[in-house]
């Protein structure tokens, strides 16, 4: 199953999408420019094979809900992420706001 909805943080709406799978499920929350996701980021895949392409993007794990990550420390984040403030240990829901 998926669910994709939208979640208003303070003036921006940003699309919340989890994807059940057996024993796990992927949940990402993507703005227009980058997206937070959990464990199953690869960010040194981003850094490294794809920089190129400049993606926005960060990771926290242990999540098990949206709501956990709005809420979680990133874990790590790209290149391009920390060109905008992002940095390990905010908060999701901060990270998206810079994006």
């Amino acid at each position: 199953m998926m669910e994709v909805k939208p979640i208003v943080i303070e003036d921006r709406t940003v699309i919340g999408i989890t994807v059940q799978l057996p024993k796990t499920s992927l949940i990402a929350i993507a703005t227009d420019r980058g997206y937070i996701m959990c464990g199953a980021l690869d960010v040194a895949l981003l850094n490294e094979r794809l920089k190129e392409r400049g993606i926005i993007a960060a990771r926290a794990t242990g999540v098990r809900s949206i709501d956990d990550l709005l809420e979680a420390p990133l874990e790590s984040v790209t290149f391009e992420a920390e060109m905008l403030g992002i940095v390990p240990g905010m908060k999701g829901r901060d990270a998206l706001l810079l994006m």
